[in-house]
């Protein structure tokens, strides 16, 4: 049979991803990536996205890819296409979020010779990728085929097992790339047979063993220290995770403090143990002074609160990093070790190794810690709660209280996830939170949203502010394929309000001009071109409705909401004078 070399190398491509379960795909248009363009569009058995905007696509596809817990690839053209994912790939490394990264090349022998729409593109990821494969030119070679087919079995392991997150292709194409514009024939059935291979299922399912050494050291500490505390950083949910967490924190009367963005604080089940207001009592010096542990179990990445991570930091104890990868979320510097092992598998291990105990920590260090959590909350619903309209760390806690059953939160950085993070309660309602905590920016959240929505059919709210809204409204085109409710809690304080928690803020010249700095855009007339629902909120009861009316409509809702951040910032401030006096 005649084929064109190019589409016969991507087709075997997407062929051999299909065989190791990849089931999507982004794709951004170009001229250089049309063999991987025509191979994926071709394949039943893969659901395509098109995005115009690389760095849209590229945070699209975390979303989608979190969610589904599955790989998703990314194709885009030659030149400055492949530089506009490397902020989605910076998160999805830092996140161990699988993305298969597949970019279109010229040839090598006219790389560094002045070629059209050209960079330098060998391994431009190679601080933020778990594996880079400079590919040859499409072949027919028999040993050629073979390898190829072997590093794409390679890397599927990689990216979904061994080394979690992102992989990276790089695919040289010369001309012609269109499937009628015949380069060779071949007995396709002889070179099949030839390269059959069989994928690699120990590879695919190979872990990292768990080092037994530091295990057996963590259950003898717990079995010695009397004043344990466990410490839940922002992790993706997972229920089995959660209820074995519970269940060991009950049996040695361990406090759990969670932080907002681990789905902890909500779901139905015993939460008495699960403290939410550490950030504003570990304000307090005195408490600081009493209440110091001496062992912490950290599941998670870093902390958000960052007056829990200051007073961890001052501590001298044992402190063990424990999740999939060994990866040290430990920005203090003084971690004891770090475990490589499944946090769940942690928690049965260390259960069953103590069932025979009697209890250890006593009550009294977990009760100090409960009532502490309800003095706060008395506080919180004092100044925070009960605080007029429009103010910022209220909005959080009205937005859970009008939420569905099963929503998706994803939570914007800066001041959003903050906010969230001190103020929100604990919640009967399943909610499952989600972030892009990876490099904490405000690049490709609108995006990411939509991926996520994309992958359920459940509704999905977005808590973010002005400037990283603006940041993102290339995304807005993904309006018109939207299946499912997708509502965004728009805080417009005119830009800055993160930064009026800097000490810089007292410089007011110097602020206002480079620190502060609005938008000043009207997004009414941007949401509506692009074909969504604006809404701008007027009073609590207005927001309320409105949460419950954007979440039954299968459209982008924005719900603006206009404040006053150095109103809000006074009001936290009220807040935590009352509590450091705990």
């Amino acid at each position: 049979m005649k084929i064109n070399r190019n589409i016969f190398w991507s087709t075997l491509f997407v062929e051999e991803l299909v065989k190791l379960g990849v089931e999507h795909v982004c794709i951004s248009p170009g001229s250089r990536n049309t063999p991987l363009t025509y191979a994926f569009a071709t394949n039943p058995r893969v659901k395509s996205f098109v995005h115009i905007d690389e760095r849209v696509s590229g945070f699209f596809a975390i979303g989608l890819a979190r969610t589904l817990q599955k790989p998703v690839v990314l194709v885009c053209t030659s030149g400055t296409a492949v530089a506009e994912l490397y902020p989605s790939i910076i998160e999805s490394y830092n996140q161990r979020i699988p993305l298969i990264v597949c970019t279109a090349d010229r040839p090598s022998e006219v790389r560094f010779l002045g070629a059209n729409q050209t960079i330098n593109q060998l391994n431009i990821y190679k601080n933020h990728i778990r594996k880079f494969y400079d590919l040859d030119l499409p072949s027919l070679n028999i040993e050629k085929l073979k390898t190829f087919r072997n590093q794409i079995n390679e890397a599927v392991a990689i990216s979904t097992c061994i080394d979690k997150g992102p992989v990276h292709f790089n695919f040289p194409f010369d001309k012609p790339f269109e499937p009628d514009a015949y380069t060779d024939s071949i007995n396709l059935s002889r070179i099949m047979k030839s390269i059959s291979v069989q994928p690699n299922n120990s590879m695919i399912s190979k872990k990292r063993k768990n080092n037994q050494k530091i295990l057996n050291e963590i259950v003898r500490q717990v079995k010695q220290a009397k004043r344990v505390i466990i410490v839940v950083g922002p992790m993706m949910r997972d229920e089995e995770f959660i209820n074995n967490l519970i269940d060991l924190s009950e049996r040695l009367n361990i406090p759990i403090f969670a932080d907002a963005s681990s789905s902890i604080r909500f779901g139905k089940g015993n939460r008495r143990n699960v403290i939410v207001n550490y950030d504003a009592f570990f304000r307090s010096a005195a408490t600081r002074k009493k209440l110091k542990p001496d062992l912490i179990l950290h599941f998670g990445r870093t902390i958000t609160s960052k007056s829990f991570e200051d007073f961890l930091t001052s501590l001298s104890c044992k402190k063990y990093i424990i999740n999939d990868y060994g990866d040290l979320f430990d920005p203090s510097n003084n971690a004891t070790a770090a475990l490589k092992i499944s946090p769940s598998r942690f928690c049965q291990i260390v259960f069953r190794e103590l069932s025979s105990l009697s209890q250890l920590s006593t009550s009294i260090w977990l009760e100090s810690f409960i009532n502490l959590d309800s003095s706060v909350n008395k506080i919180k619903e004092e100044v925070i709660h009960a605080s007029d309209f429009p103010s910022e760390a209220t909005i959080v806690n009205h937005l859970i209280k009008s939420l569905p059953q099963n929503s998706k939160v994803l939570l914007g950085n800066s001041l959003p996830i903050r906010d969230f993070d001190n103020f929100v309660a604990k919640s009967e309602k399943n909610i499952t939170v989600y972030h892009n905590r990876g490099a904490s920016g405000i690049d490709g959240l609108i995006s990411t949203a939509f991926g996520i929505s994309e992958s359920n059919n459940e509704p999905t709210f977005l808590i973010i502010g002005d400037l990283s809204f603006y940041y993102d409204l290339n995304s807005l085109l993904l309006t018109q394929n939207l299946k499912s409710p997708l509502v965004v809690i728009l805080i417009n304080n005119n830009g800055g309000g993160i930064f009026e928690l800097l000490p810089i803020a007292k410089h007011k010249s110097v602020f206002d001009k480079y620190f502060k700095v609005g938008s000043s855009i009207s997004f009414e007339p941007i949401i509506k071109a692009f074909g969504g629902v604006y809404r701008k909120v007027k009073s609590w009861k207005d927001f309320s409705s409105a949460i419950i009316r954007a979440s039954r409509l299968n459209k982008l809702t924005v719900l603006e909401i206009f404040t006053d951040s150095t109103k809000s910032l006074q009001l936290r401030k009220d807040f935590w004078a009352k509590t450091s006096k705990l």
